[in-house]
């Protein structure tokens, strides 16, 4: 992913993509056409790219995982839609 934040919530969002999570770069505030090119060489075929898509792969597993009966999103759905049920018998 590039990130190019403009305002609002896109700071923090580019933050943790980019310096968190490790799974985009940030374009510069000067965009231009040569700048993207490299940005975009540098994901398909460069070394931060591959360390982007490791990344990348470890959070889609984390995300399988939590959603597999007894992971743990699957479990608060369930807590959820307990409350739910039982809140609407009330």
């Amino acid at each position: 992913m590039i990130s190019w934040p403009f305002f609002g919530d896109q700071q923090t969002n580019c933050r943790y993509c980019c310096v968190e999570w490790g799974i985009a770069m940030e374009a510069d505030n000067n965009v231009q056409r040569d700048e993207v090119e490299k940005l975009v060489r540098e994901l398909i075929d460069g070394e931060k790219g591959k360390e982007l898509k490791k990344n990348v792969m470890e959070w889609k597993t984390k995300a399988n995982d939590s959603t597999k009966p007894g992971g743990s999103s699957y479990q608060n759905l369930d807590k959820l839609i307990a409350l739910v049920l039982l809140a609407r018998n009330v």
